[in-house]
């Protein structure tokens, strides 16, 4: 599993003049054999030229060592510096292969921000499951009960004969009451407990299952930070396993993340063509990103791209020209300046979003970015 701190480090590796490999495998053996897996990993090395001791390296990581149970792979070998690090992760990539100075970030970023931390709730009217995610990994898990809810039979023989409640006017109208007097007892020591579970757990997204009833008379007694945090709710038996659960979750998460993307594609846009915190197009994209001005930067998913680095001014550029008026030393080749615009936006404290099959990104030019100021 990979957390934050490993992404630093891949962040702070450079190769200078040499190469490092970066290899994204999906690694699902319900898919593909192993063998069959191999074999692509192989033929993308081969295909990108890959230096014969990291495709020695890789090959023997995926006969000896690698986890088969885990859908997603993630390695970076560089032989020249004695660095070699793979990432079993339980979700898939796209099969994708790079050779740089650095290691190739962009999967990875996009998989922390989106993946990273989230709890799901699978709740009824008597009890509570709590579960705490990490990239689609079980980390935690928790639970509450509360009182039996059994209807309350009314005395002198009504229950019996059929007769309403003179209180109620209701067949079992008693019953009703003590029967949703316990239901509310019930939701207000869940919440309570799953308050209590996830305070102390760096959830960012929260899902809940249950019926639409009970999901409804939970979800209000939950505190308002964990409410902000629901993402979507679903109906699901208090009795699933915890595998079926999770991938019903890693669906719901994949939903969230396409409509969120959307989302911010859209505003990303919209404010763009306003003049306000937002560009697109990879010019005003590089230029934002040398200011340090970029809040969240968005990229289509393959997007690559040649471009220079200013060494004096630490400017980025899809051309030399652009940084003649910086500095009289010659601009530096770089091989994919989209690449450097992740690893600067990283390193600001901005975040990355990679997006998939979004139209109206590659018609703005595949990248953008919203802007702090």
């Amino acid at each position: 599993m990979i957390r934050q701190d490993d992404l630093k480090e891949l962040l702070s590796v450079d190769a200078g003049q040499g190469v490092i490999v970066s290899l994204y495998m999906n690694a699902d053996t319900t898919l593909e054999t192993s063998e069959t897996i191999k074999k692509q990993a192989r033929a993308l090395m081969k295909d990108a030229n890959c230096p014969a001791k990291d495709f020695k390296a890789i090959e023997n990581y995926l006969n000896f060592s690698h986890d088969w149970g885990k859908p997603g792979l993630a390695v970076f070998s560089s032989a020249e510096l004695d660095f070699f690090r793979a990432f079993p992760i339980a979700i898939p990539f796209r099969n994708r292969i790079r050779l740089s100075n650095k290691p190739h970030v962009k999967p990875l970023a996009h998989l922390l921000e989106h993946y990273a931390h989230y709890g799901v709730i699978v709740v009824d009217r008597t009890e509570a499951r709590f579960f705490e995610y990490h990239l689609g990994e079980l980390q935690s898990t928790g639970g509450a009960s509360g009182e039996d809810v059994r209807k309350l039979k009314l005395g002198g023989g009504s229950a019996r004969s059929g007769r309403t409640s003179s209180a109620t006017g209701q067949r079992g109208g008693q019953g009703g009451r003590h029967e949703e007097e316990v239901v509310q007892r019930n939701m207000r020591e869940l919440s309570s407990k799953a308050n209590k579970f996830y305070s102390l757990r760096p959830i960012r997204r929260l899902f809940i299952g249950g019926t639409n009833e009970t999901v409804a008379q939970f979800r209000e007694q939950l505190p308002k930070q964990l409410q902000s945090q629901i993402a979507a709710v679903f109906p699901l038996d208090m009795n699933t396993g915890e595998h079926e659960l999770r991938a019903k979750a890693l669906d719901l998460m994949a939903q969230a993340n396409l409509e969120r993307e959307e989302k911010l594609v859209k505003t990303m846009i919209t404010s763009a063509a306003k003049g306000g915190n937002a560009v697109i197009g990879l010019d005003a994209t590089l230029r934002t990103v040398s200011e340090g001005r970029v809040q969240t930067l968005i990229v289509s998913d393959g997007y690559r791209s040649p471009g220079y680095h200013h060494q004096s001014s630490n400017l980025l550029a899809a051309r030399p020209g652009e940084t003649a008026a910086v500095g009289d030393d010659e601009p530096e080749k770089v091989e994919d300046v989209v690449e450097a615009a992740v690893y600067r936006t990283i390193e600001q404290g901005g975040k990355v979003e990679i997006v998939s099959d979004n139209s109206q990104l590659e018609d703005a030019g595949r990248i953008g970015a919203i802007l702090r100021y």
